[in-house]
């Protein structure tokens, strides 16, 4: 094949990262996350269904360091996937779509998503779910 001398297309290492970029690929990996999640959910669900023993087994896992982990990881997924998923349906809806509004309703939804997820794990740590 001969070489041709066309540019080569654009990518991470050419662009400036920007909260919208940013914001962009986190809704993706949070799907994913979210995705991995339910299998956890689907665990829980066959645990309580297998009896007593099962769900002890369950709680070990989950109360660990990792089940904590990962349990926190994924309210933040949950929490951040559904705050960036109404601020899609806001420019779905027409709005929003200026530079300073694009990136205010970023910044909110990583904001609003981690203030979601502390309030949860506190009532969580308060209420003894992680016991």
């Amino acid at each position: 094949m001969a070489e041709t001398q066309r540019p080569l297309s654009p990518h991470l290492q050419i662009y400036k990262w920007q909260v919208q970029m940013v914001t962009s690929i986190l809704h993706r990996a949070t799907g994913i996350a979210l995705s991995v999640g339910a299998l956890i959910f689907v665990w829980w669900l066959v645990s309580l269904a297998a009896g007593e023993d099962a769900f002890n087994q369950f709680k070990v896992c989950m109360g660990s360091p990792i089940g904590i982990i990962l349990l926190i990881g994924w309210t933040w997924s949950f929490f951040y996937h559904l705050c960036n998923g109404i601020r899609h349906l806001v420019q779905d809806a027409g709005a929003g779509y200026a530079i300073v509004q694009f990136v205010r309703s970023s910044w909110a939804a990583v904001i609003v998503s981690l203030l979601l997820t502390l309030i949860v794990v506190g009532y969580a740590l308060s209420a003894g779910g992680a016991a």
